[in-house]
């Protein structure tokens, strides 16, 4: 299956609803989450490049970031995480204090299993919140946000196949050993 983005900006004038398809089991789509190792390869739009300064993933926790863009611009983020139920649901509200870009909202991920043989599948459910209409359309303006969203999704699934691939020679070459 070939994965590709859906963004729907028109469900509600305050959203940006992202869904992606993966050819990889949950766990491990979850896992590219969780570890700023793991989010440092995929996260941000095409030609950026993230660094993390803190990561305290748990609720209360913040993950402070960079993202250097590919003109050389440094995008200060912070994510404050809300809720975290391993492998379901992370839900995190972004931005908050004059240290960061000015972009606040609230962002709901889902993980949800799609099959369990040949290795499984996972489809993610990014929603976006934000104060107003008015708000999300700065964002999508200034930043081209519903463009970068699709292209993060496409990079985390470069890197998910990628480590789904490395999974299978490795269990390959276990076998081969025995």
């Amino acid at each position: 299956m070939t994965a590709t983005n859906s963004i729907d900006l028109h469900l509600d004038s305050r959203a940006i609803i992202a869904v992606r398809e993966f050819d990889a089991p949950r766990d491990l789509v979850f896992e590219a989450w969780t570890d700023p190792e793991h989010l440092s390869r995929w996260w941000g739009p095409t030609g950026f490049t993230t660094t993390t300064s803190s990561f305290d993933m748990r609720p209360g926790g913040v993950w402070r970031f960079v993202m250097h863009g590919p003109d050389g611009r440094d995008y200060q983020n912070r994510i404050t995480y809300e809720e975290i139920v391993r492998p379901l649901r992370i839900v995190y509200r972004h931005g908050g204090g004059e240290d960061v870009e000015p972009v606040r909202f609230t962002t709901t991920v889902t993980f949800e299993a799609l099959e369990a043989k040949s290795g499984g599948k996972t489809r993610i459910t990014m929603r976006m919140d934000f104060p107003s209409a008015a708000e999300r359309d700065r964002v999508i303006k200034d930043y081209g946000a519903d463009k970068g969203l699709a292209q993060t999704l496409t990079r985390l699934n470069g890197y998910v196949s990628a480590n789904v691939d490395e999974r299978v020679r490795a269990a390959s070459r276990a076998r081969i050993s025995q």
